[in-house]
C-alpha cells in the first residue's frame, strides 16, 4: 500500500484483496470437493465390481453343481435364471414395502452427512 492512499483507495485494496482470496478460497473448496466425489465413487466402483465378479463366479458354479446333480450341466443353469426370476417377481411385487424404508434410510444417511459437514 502507498503511504499517500486515501482511506478510500485503502479500502478498496483491501476489499479486492478481500475478493480475490474468497474466490481463491471457494476453487480450493469445489476442489476439495469434487476429490472427494470421485475418490468415493472409485473406491466404491472397485468394490462394487469386486462383488459383481464374486456373485458372478458362484452362480457359475452354483449352477454348474445342480446341473451335475441333475444330469446336464444346462440344467443348472435354467434352474439358477428361475430362481432369479422368482426372486425378481417377488421384489416387483413388495417393491413398495421395500422402496419406503429405503427411501428413508437414504434421507436419513443424507441428513446425517450434511450435519457432519456443517459442524467442520
Amino acid at each position: 500500500m502507498n503511504d499517500h492512499a486515501t482511506p478510500l483507495e485503502t479500502l478498496f485494496e483491501k476489499a479486492e484483496k478481500y475478493s480475490k482470496t474468497t474466490i481463491e478460497l471457494a476453487k480450493l473448496q469445489a476442489i476439495e470437493k469434487s476429490a472427494d466425489v470421485v475418490s468415493g465413487l472409485a473406491v466404491q466402483l472397485v468394490i462394487f465390481m469386486g462383488v459383481i465378479l464374486s456373485v458372478l463366479i458362484l452362480n457359475i458354479g452354483l449352477a454348474l453343481w445342480i446341473g451335475d446333480l441333475l444330469g446336464k450341466s444346462y440344467y443348472g443353469f435354467f434352474a439358477v435364471a428361475g430362481g432369479y426370476a422368482i426372486l425378481a417377481f417377488l421384489l416387483y411385487s413388495f417393491r413398495d414395502r421395500v422402496r419406503t424404508p429405503l427411501h428413508n434410510m437414504i434421507i436419513v444417511q443424507l441428513l446425517k452427512q450434511r450435519s457432519h459437514e456443517r459442524e467442520k
